[in-house]
């Protein structure tokens, strides 16, 4: 009996012990970088959204191959790719597209980068939408299946308002805000848009509308004026939209591939063979007889907390003060970073943290030369940490201002008493009750609010005064809570120039002192954390500032929402804008 139990133990520890060899061997193989192809094509499958930063990821070939591309990866792909002479074309197929209109921006200048290269770049669309339609645009050729469907239908902004569901449970939300386009709370006060966010939201609208119709008429040969009834008429079937010069071929994805093939080959004699981007990025660039410089991206992605609970796996999906803090000390110490770019995808959130934040880029400024670049959003308190006196950069598109400050809390005695919950108050000190969820506030209380929140839109204002060199009256007609797209955000001084990575880059070249002619090497800050750092060194988390049910919310609303459960005033973007 004795030899069998001995014998079930020994199996389960050769098993385990196999087990742990050949999961060490697989991520050895998965960080094993492919080797440099002769001549290839590279293929560009996109999908969901862009992330700033990669998501941790099991180290399995099987698995590392479908995690998402990040904006810094794809940037340097078709980069590598417009100068390689190994890359013959490229393929580029995106489906169900959910990132915003900053980052297709980038995406659609890197094509067009290959392009001017001479490369042919070809487009095969799949149950295509207007994201999808976009970025297609900036190839040489489209096409997609016979019986597929475009649905090219324009843009629109959707709104929620919850006052009327809340009255019905008896909840009141009290609101307090300085700038009259800081709308935050309105979804919880109004049934319906006031004129000042209609105003703010028809002109985004309008923006993007336009740059839609001039970007598609440019690569289509056609004019705004026919894309615009042309997408009045969409959605088209497959057929109508090659009648209607939106669509170049009816192909199926293996005949687009072969076309493709054909047309990179070119005077090639050898096979030109397919190469996923993915595998691309994981091979080192060529850099013989060149000098590399290396410069840190700097990534400030979600929403602007004091303190953050961790996500699962220790990934945390907030900006933080202490993060950026820790951050910063790394890019000083290092003397091999010439220069920073700060990417900022963020809508705001608390208006302390966000000061500490800037705070701690000032000094990274004072180490480092410094630029920023703004993503699909940098609204708000994203925008207050930019402040630095440093140049900014912004997608046409981007989503930026939002100079406001804004306080809300709410008043549930109308629900308890439906429910049969009463409270008794015993206080000392008149505005102890302040924040009570079982009462309005009272005038005096209101007053003792506008006169915290007037005080943190004047240091609003004055940081952007000081970080822009202008005088605060000639930021405040732009301020108010407003947001702007980058492109009137440029027209009214509160960024430098518009553009992505590639115009950041210029700007810090000159600040740092690279030459044109010296390869730039992007180092990702944060870095991503090795599952051996997971499971043997955790890092250490804020959660213990959260209690147990708000951290657990905090994990899974979207970070623009995080904010508002740490409470607190906020320098928070007014709504979230998804333009479909």
């Amino acid at each position: 009996m004795k030899k069998f139990l001995l014998g079930i133990v020994a199996g389960f520890v050769i098993a385990g012990v196999t087990a742990v060899v050949l999961f060490f061997a697989a991520v050895k193989f998965a960080r094993r970088a492919p080797a440099p192809p002769e001549a290839a094509w590279l293929s560009l499958r996109l999908g969901g959204d862009l992330p700033e930063l990669q998501p941790l990821v099991l180290p399995l070939p099987a698995l590392e191959s479908k995690a998402p591309l990040t904006v810094g990866e794809v940037w340097s792909a078709l980069r590598r790719a417009a100068r390689d002479p190994r890359i013959k074309g490229v393929l580029l197929r995106p489906q169900r597209m959910a990132t915003g209109w900053g980052k297709l921006e980038e995406i659609r200048t890197g094509i067009e980068e290959v392009r001017k290269a001479g490369k042919p770049v070809h487009a095969w669309l799949a149950s295509p939408g207007t994201r999808e339609y976009y970025l297609a645009s900036a190839a040489d050729r489209i096409s997609m299946a016979p019986e597929d469907v475009l649905d090219l239908r324009g843009l629109r902004v959707e709104a929620m308002y919850v006052k009327g569901t809340l009255d019905k449970l008896g909840v009141e939300v009290e609101v307090e805000h300085a700038g009259k386009y800081k709308d935050a709370g309105d979804m919880f006060t109004r049934t319906g848009m006031s004129p000042e966010t209609r105003e703010a939201l028809n002109a985004i609208l309008d923006d993007q509308y336009e740059r839609l119709c001039q970007t598609l008429a440019a690569s289509r040969k056609s004019s705004p004026e026919k894309i615009r009834a042309l997408i009045d008429g969409g959605p088209y079937v497959a057929p109508k939209a090659v009648s209607a010069g939106l669509i170049d071929e009816l192909v199926y994805e293996k005949d687009a591939v072969q076309k493709l093939e054909e047309s990179a080959a070119g005077k090639e004699k050898g096979k030109v063979t397919e190469l996923a981007a993915r595998d691309y990025v994981r091979i080192p660039p060529d850099a013989k007889g060149k000098r590399v410089r290396q410069v840190a991206l700097l990534v400030a992605q979600g929403g602007i907390l004091r303190s953050a609970p961790a996500e699962l796996f220790g990934e945390q999906q907030a900006i933080t003060p202490k993060g950026i803090e820790q951050q910063a000390k790394l890019i000083e110490k290092d003397p091999s970073i010439r220069g920073v770019i700060v990417r900022v995808d963020s809508p705001g959130g608390d208006a302390v943290a966000s000061d500490e934040i800037l705070e701690h880029l000032k000094r990274l400024s004072k180490k480092k030369p410094v630029v920023f670049s703004m993503s699909d959003v940098a609204a708000s308190g994203g925008y207050y940490m930019a402040m630095t006196g440093d140049p900014i950069v912004a997608y046409p598109g981007t989503i930026t201002g939002s100079i406001g400050v804004i306080y809300g809390k709410a008043n549930l005695h109308g629900l308890y008493g439906k429910i049969g919950i009463n409270k008794e108050i015993l206080k000392r000190g008149q505005f102890a009750d302040l924040d009570s969820d079982f009462q309005k506030l009272t005038p005096e209380g209101r007053a003792r609010l506008r006169e915290t929140i007037d005080f943190i839109y004047a240091g609003f204002l004055k940081r952007v005064s000081e970080g822009r060199r202008k005088k605060v009256e000639e930021i405040e007609p732009f301020a108010q809570g407003r947001v702007w797209s980058g492109q009137r955000a440029l027209h009214h001084g509160l960024i430098d120039a518009t553009g992505g990575l590639d115009a950041a880059l210029r700007l810090l070249r000159r600040k740092a002192g690279i030459a044109d002619d010296e390869m730039v090497r992007l180092v990702v800050f944060p870095s991503p954390r090795s599952w051996f750092d997971i499971w043997f060194r955790p890092a250490p988390s804020d959660e213990s500032a959260w209690d147990a049910e708000t951290a657990l919310l905090a994990r899974r609303l979207p970070a623009g929402l995080a904010p508002w459960l740490a409470g607190g005033f906020l320098r928070v973007l007014p709504y979230q804008i998804r333009i479909q």
